[in-house]
């Protein structure tokens, strides 16, 4: 599992260090593709697989499982740590989520996710403005605290 928030930089040439908390989980080779609200999503590949037979039972004839399955898999790429533990993001992903210098780096149960710094805080202190109700959204689907 996966869980914390780091804060990290992306170098000139597009590398970013990997939290040590998350490496071994991430294993060798892992997947980053597009996330939803702007972030890069990092997937380990047996998360990654799983992910990908949910999303291959998805209807065929609906726009819109059409459009979220491309989104998902046209951004998606292999990575692996280098000696430092770093990750090359690659450029389109980096540009998706506006990755220049400062990120945060999440820990989300199943995944990582990668955040520019200011779309991040820009999220979180949206989010906690309406973070009790999204929990009591939440409760509507027989989740409790």
């Amino acid at each position: 599992m996966f869980m914390g928030e780091y804060q990290h930089s992306v170098d000139e040439k597009g590398r970013m260090i990997i939290p040590a908390k998350f490496r071994d989980a991430l294993g060798t080779s892992f997947v980053v593709t597009r996330g939803l609200d702007h972030c890069l999503f990092v997937y380990p590949m047996s998360e990654w697989s799983a992910l990908e037979k949910k999303l291959k039972t998805l209807p065929l004839m609906k726009s819109d499982a059409r459009a979220f399955t491309r989104f998902f898999f046209s951004g998606a790429t292999e990575c692996e740590l280098d000696k430092q533990g770093r990750v090359n993001l690659p450029g389109n992903l980096r540009e998706y989520a506006k990755l220049d210098k400062d990120c945060i780096v999440l820990g989300v149960t199943n995944r990582v996710e990668i955040w520019s710094k200011s779309t991040w805080e820009g999220y979180f202190q949206q989010s906690e403005e309406t973070f009790n109700e999204i929990a009591e959204k939440l409760v509507d689907l027989d989740f409790n605290f």
